[in-house]
């Protein structure tokens, strides 16, 4: 398990709160425990977290979201399980606020304590009917775990599920996750038609709750949320060439 002072050490480095730093920390123990079940190659990563671990988002997250394909519900919660387990042998206490299957797939509220820390992960699967679709795999190797592979949807899917998530629900996090997809380069060519929907979207959002990204966004990127809806619309405008 990790040392409370290598918690406020990274906290210090990557110029975030302990919290942040120690809710990555049972990120990535889950992520590792998980991707080493058998099932859990038909469960693929995504969402704003992925693009953090991934592909090197700052922001920070608290959910935990995946694609099935093939896999059934009673399977889906054993994987879960099983991977607590094995989350919990490392040192870390488990507690399972809310564990359920829904229409869609799964859903957990679970918090993690070790240490002076209890951070709270909220894990989502959503189950596809379309045929599985072929994984990517990703190398992790970062400051909490020796290196370790998981499985993600394919980047253009993985995109596309985030616009939609914006188009569907324009939460602050779902702006500022567009924002680094637009500033890494990743937005497929054909779904720039959606960029216009989006700065609609954009417009409509009152500036109090998109202030609640400093929580999660390095002191580095401060600046960027202190006026985020401008520099957002910027960007969008870029693209759409307006």
């Amino acid at each position: 398990m990790i040392a409370v002072e290598t918690i406020q050490k990274l906290a210090t480095q990557h110029q975030t709160t302990a919290i942040n730093i120690a809710r990555e920390y049972c990120q990535h123990l889950f992520l590792s425990a998980f991707y080493q079940r058998h099932a859990a190659d038909r469960v693929l990563f995504k969402g704003g977290t992925a693009l953090r671990i991934i592909y090197g988002s700052p922001r920070f997250s608290e959910d935990l979201d995946f694609s099935g394909f093939g896999i059934r519900k009673p399977a889906i919660e054993e994987l879960i399980t099983d991977t607590l387990s094995a989350v919990e042998r490392t040192g870390v206490s488990i507690d399972i606020e809310e564990a359920k299957a829904t229409s869609g797939g799964y859903f957990g509220i679970i918090h993690h304590r070790f240490g002076d820390y209890r951070v709270e992960i909220r894990l989502e699967i959503s189950l596809r009917d379309r045929a599985a679709v072929k994984p990517e795999t990703a190398l992790i190797a970062g400051d909490f775990l020796p290196a370790y592979t998981l499985l993600h949807l394919p980047q253009e899917l993985l995109v596309e599920e985030k616009l939609k998530a914006l188009l569907d629900r324009a939460k602050p996090r779902d702006f500022y996750d567009l924002y680094f997809i637009l500033r890494k380069g990743l937005l497929p060519q054909k779904r720039r038609h959606l960029l216009a929907e989006a700065l609609a979207r954009l417009k409509t959002m009152k500036s109090e709750p998109l202030q609640e990204l400093k929580l999660f966004l390095p002191r580095d990127q401060q600046a960027i949320a202190k006026d985020f809806r401008a520099t957002l619309e910027r960007e969008l405008r870029r693209y759409l060439g307006k």
